[in-house]
């Protein structure tokens, strides 16, 4: 077959695919491995961006390939309505090992983030009883109707709606950029009370099923839920008698040093979704729970044709078990301290970088004009992603005003990459700002 350019590739993609499929980069592949790809042209380019985070154990790990070969040459579907299979009970039962929710923990599977959510939110409604869903400003939890309508960024569903009924919002405790020059703990104070008058002017709480929260705002701008907050909302959905969901599918599976950025905050949600990194890039997501809750949806009313597929499944549980032969958390703590060494470094030489902030390996950098966290700089941060392309790195921005620059590399990345990495961003920065 005659090869194919990147620029070639690029253009077949203009004539056929849809616009509305998002192009966060330019980068192509051939082929990967670890935290390399390899372009059309062959050129290697370093991958700080993982698939969006879907890469935690990297590239093809062998372990992996080795287990969607092996499943893939004795059955490919049956649908587990259907026909039971091992992988998928197997699965679950792993996942209620390293994801415990209390003392009786169950889990069910489908193929997507998005999907873990809507069904989160459908166990949670029969559950209680109730319709109201509470989230949060800067919150992305998926593209579909449920999810769509929780996902707080517009420019993710321009002319989509009408969306979905009885969801409300109240803004995420952003430290860095809405303090107003409150120390961290008058600022929780705020926010908590802020969360109390919503039951009088927003909604009633005895009309909310769930409060969906991601502990880490992923496409958010890797935002930190403030601990005493998380433990606030916590106490808040017990006195309501509310569940309360994690949103996982960005901070999971080893990013920042736990299977559940939750573990980090010794907060227990009722519900938690998972998808992206769980399965190395195979299609495969979870909702996770108590058992009572989880059992409170009937037969019938969660899940859908593809859930758990028999490969996705197999993929998730060699992923699962070469994170623990790997310890892969702690790999994850430590280039957690490299990258924030380095980002801090450049936050004291440059008043454009506003914060630098995260959990584990899940680390940002926001820039800003000014000094000022109201101003954020789209700008900039677009021509940082560029110019670090054309230098073989791929990065992603994030943010409602895309000012953030987060870090989702595959965890099994070399010190020489990581450091590599680092020294292009490092180097645009310094380009850009002291020309």
């Amino acid at each position: 077959m005659e090869k194919t350019s990147s620029l070639e590739l690029l253009e077949r993609r203009k004539k056929s695919v849809a616009n509305g499929v998002g192009v966060y980069n330019t980068a192509t592949v051939r082929e990967a491995k670890g935290a390399i790809i390899i372009d059309e042209d062959g050129n290697e380019l370093l991958d700080f961006a993982g698939g969006i985070g879907v890469v935690n154990a990297g590239h093809c790990p062998e372990p992996v390939v080795k287990a969607i070969q092996e499943q893939a040459a004795k059955y490919i579907h049956t649908s587990f309505n259907v026909v039971t299979y091992e992988p998928y009970i197997e699965l679950c039962e792993v996942l209620c090992e390293i994801l415990p929710h209390g003392d009786q923990t169950k889990a069910m599977l489908v193929s997507t983030g998005a999907e873990a959510v809507e069904n989160a939110i459908k166990i949670a409604r029969q559950a209680t009883g109730r319709q109201g869903i509470l989230g949060f400003s800067d919150a992305y939890h998926g593209r579909t109707m449920m999810a769509m309508t929780l996902t707080s960024r517009i420019d993710y569903k321009y002319n989509c709606g009408p969306f979905a009924p009885e969801v409300y919002r109240i803004p995420f405790p952003n430290f860095f950029r809405y303090n107003e020059g409150k120390s961290l703990d008058e600022f929780v104070d705020w926010k908590l009370k802020s969360l109390e008058e919503s039951t009088k002017n927003l909604v009633d709480p005895k009309s909310l099923a769930a409060i969906i929260i991601e502990p880490i705002q992923g496409e958010g701008g890797f935002n930190l839920v403030p601990q005493r907050y998380f433990e606030g909302l916590r106490s808040f959905c017990d006195e309501h008698g509310i569940l309360l969901i994690a949103d996982e599918v960005q901070s999971g599976f080893g990013r920042t040093g736990h299977w559940a950025s939750w573990q980090h905050y010794n907060v227990q949600p009722d519900l938690s979704t998972y998808a992206k990194s769980m399965g190395s890039g195979l299609p495969i997501a979870a909702v996770v729970g108590k058992a009572k809750i989880m059992d409170a949806a009937q037969p019938g009313t969660i899940g859908g044709t593809y859930i758990g597929s028999p490969i996705s499944c197999a993929a998730s549980l060699a992923t699962i078990q070469y994170m623990k032969d790997i310890d892969l958390n702690s790999k994850a703590l430590q280039i957690g301290k490299v990258i924030t060494h380095k980002f801090e470094q450049l936050k004291s030489e440059f008043t454009e970088i506003g914060d630098v902030r995260g959990l584990g390996a899940m680390i940002a950098m926001e820039f800003v004009k000014n000094k000022d966290p109201r101003q954020p700089d789209g700008g900039l941060c677009k021509q940082i992603v560029k110019d670090c392309a054309v230098k073989g790195l791929i990065i992603l921005s994030a943010g409602a005003h895309k000012n953030v620059i987060r870090i989702l590399c595959p965890l099994v990345i070399t010190e020489e990459q990581l450091n590599k990495g680092l020294e292009i961003i490092e180097s645009v920065i310094y380009n850009l700002i002291k020309k």
